[in-house]
């Protein structure tokens, strides 16, 4: 085009201008959107397909124990479609089972070296009730001697009050230590006890931890395997690998319940209503079509990357029918038709 052309489709433009009494700067993002919904045609939006009805499947937390990482045995293949109750992962069991079995091992020893004990301490008991009897019967006699000082000689006299208060003095040691003793008796049987109870706590854990190395299905649907860190790379999980407890290595999703949610400028954000129908395409696999429907749009914008003055809403466009290439994640585009305004 040259120069001659140029300035007169600025001429044109300026007169354009002047005749409507606007400023070239006055035109805003409403007004143009109100000038592309009188003239019709399809909005393209941008999105991330995504499932309404998703389940993430973490690795176990190990109760009881600070297990480092964890062995996958067996793991459902990506995209493969699983029904409720299936099992899609399990983790190695073998260390589970071995501390189970150990406490449980545990478990009859110190059950032998309480009933041990109690045994043991009921043959002290005995023998320190029969010592404690007898030194009764010695406080007895040696009272009954002290009752006839007055009728014997002196010497007779203190040697049966020195045997009374040494008689008083056994007794008062004994009961002094049977108490010792019954304590100490009591104490050795609750430190066995406590051990029984870590023990059993401990095994507990160890079998509801093997339990939990077979996960299952919460419904049926597909299996989305997550990406983890691989040294400096992420890939998705495969069996063999250890993992870390508490990351999430797959997801299961409802391929029959899936939407798009798309970007939207504020300046096309008036274009659109809950209710209006659109065309949904995969980049990934542009052959297909799906029908879809916008279900919401958010009420507030969110500051666009490019620039401070732009602000982007979110649609969420359900997505009808179903199709096994249909995954999450997957970036799709969604055309919409804006209906000419006279």
């Amino acid at each position: 085009m040259g120069v001659s052309a140029r300035l007169g489709i600025a001429i044109a433009l300026a007169g354009e201008i002047a005749c409507s009494g606007a400023t070239p700067g006055s035109a805003s993002a409403p007004a143009a959107a109100v000038a592309a919904t009188a003239r019709g045609g399809t909005l393209r939006l941008a999105g991330t397909v995504e499932a309404t009805r998703a389940q993430s499947v973490l690795v176990p937390r190990l109760a009881g124990q600070t297990a480092p990482t964890l062995v996958i045995t067996r793991l459902a293949r990506a995209g493969s479609k699983v029904e409720s109750g299936e099992m899609i992962i399990e983790f190695d069991p073998q260390e589970q089972r071995r501390i189970a079995f150990d406490k449980r091992a545990e478990l009859v020893d110190l059950d032998g070296q309480i009933q041990k004990k109690r045994s043991e301490h009921d043959v002290n008991r005995s023998r320190d009730e029969t010592e404690l009897a007898e030194a009764e019967r010695n406080v007895e006699r040696a009272a009954l001697d002290v009752r006839k000082n007055d009728l014997v000689a002196r010497v007779e006299a203190e040697k049966n009050t020195l045997a009374f208060e040494q008689a008083n003095a056994r007794l008062a040691q004994l009961k002094e230590t049977f108490a010792l003793k019954r304590r100490a008796a009591e104490a050795e049987i609750k430190i066995l006890e406590i051990q029984r109870e870590r023990a059993d706590r401990a095994r507990r854990y160890a079998e509801g931890n093997a339990e939990l190395m077979a996960v299952h299905a919460p419904f049926s649907g597909l299996v989305v395997l997550k990406q983890v860190w691989k040294g400096n790379n992420q890939a998705e999980v495969a069996e063999g690998e250890e993992v870390r407890p508490g990351i999430p290595v797959l997801d299961i999703v409802d391929p029959a319940s899936m939407q798009v949610r798309a970007r939207v400028s504020q300046a096309d954000v008036s274009l659109i209503s809950p209710g209006q129908t659109a065309k949904i395409r995969l980049d990934a696999y542009p052959d297909l079509l799906f029908n879809g429907k916008i279900e919401a749009i958010s009420p507030l914008g969110v500051q666009s990357s490019m620039t401070a003055k732009v602000r982007n809403f979110t649609a969420v466009v359900s997505i009808q029918g179903m199709d096994p290439q249909l995954m999450p994640d997957l970036s799709a585009s969604v055309e919409i038709e804006i209906a000419r305004k006279f």
